[in-house]
């Protein structure tokens, strides 16, 4: 039985914590938790939910943050976006993991969008987002989108010739599923089931602890499109705060010099982060960081 007198002394914030020790060890993230709302072991991964007072909800997976309420809009508008401004007219859209819904969720902003697929390995996950994450899960009952719960990297096999654009937004190579997401075979078969003019963006981790995996990433689609070019963007609470993701087109498409900003100035749908300037300056990279992927 717990004692009445230490119970008035516990307060939410200040006496539980959330820990996530970064692969490396070389440090982490700490935030203070209000209340858990949800836990569950699926048979992939730990799924934890939990709202925090700095961070609103937050979502994480074998005891990394996946999301967070206050900043996740970051990472998923520079996901998608990018691609899907750089596709003449994404119709067909396949999303890879994701399963929290953010990734799905821009991709329907694009009116162009006639059908988005999204596999998702866990259906755990899904269930428990869209009980608890409605601010990314609020587009996965569209009834243009198909869930599906498979091994991504066994489902995009069966396809051939059949998407517009495919989004990979995995989980990290050391958790979960995550690492058959990241290997040549799997990249092979994207380019396979993109249509001639297809698109391929990958989340490929941040360019700090974890810039090993960014770039092995890197140099596997590379081996499997013919112009592939790494982007960054600010992502506070994912690992050194900033996030690459690799851009990949079967048809040459430069992401740079084919871009048009008018397509993003007339978008009628909100965006917090992403803007036509971002996109030019997301492919800019720091010295480093072209050292890592062209080793």
């Amino acid at each position: 039985m717990a004692d009445k007198g230490l119970e008035k002394e516990l307060k939410p914030g200040r006496h539980m914590l959330y820990m996530e020790w970064y692969s490396k060890d070389p440090g982490g993230l700490f935030m203070k938790v209000n209340r858990y709302l949800y836990s569950a072991q699926s048979q992939y991964q730990r799924i934890d939910i939990f709202e925090a007072p700095f961070y609103g909800r937050v979502f994480s997976l074998d005891g990394i943050t996946m999301t967070t309420e206050i900043d996740e809009f970051m990472y998923h508008e520079m996901l998608v976006h990018v691609p899907m401004f750089m596709h003449p007219n994404p119709k067909k859209v396949l999303v890879i993991g994701g399963g929290d819904g953010g990734s799905i969720r821009e991709v329907l902003k694009h009116p162009s969008v006639e059908k988005a697929v999204m596999c998702e390995i866990d259906e755990l996950v899904v269930r428990a987002a869209m009980e608890y994450l409605p601010y990314t899960a609020s587009k996965l009952t569209d009834p243009r989108v198909e869930l599906v719960y498979e091994d991504g990297a066994k489902f995009v096999r069966q396809f051939k010739n059949e998407f517009d654009v495919i989004i990979i937004d995995s989980t990290d190579p050391t958790a979960g599923e995550g690492g058959h997401l990241f290997t040549l075979d799997f990249y092979k078969a994207c380019n396979e089931a993109l249509k001639e003019d297809g698109i391929l963006c990958a989340q490929t981790e941040g360019m700090t602890y974890d810039y090993e995996w960014g770039s092995t990433a890197y140099k596997r689609i590379k081996a499997n499109f013919p112009l592939v070019k790494m982007y960054l963007g600010f992502m506070p609470t994912y690992p050194g705060g900033i996030w690459s993701y690799t851009y990949a087109s079967k048809a040459g498409i430069d992401p740079v010099k084919d871009f048009n900003p008018d397509k993003v100035k007339n978008f009628r749908e909100p965006l917090r982060y992403y803007n036509e300037e971002i996109h030019i300056a997301a492919f800019a990279l720091p010295n480093f960081v072209k050292k890592y992927i062209e080793e």
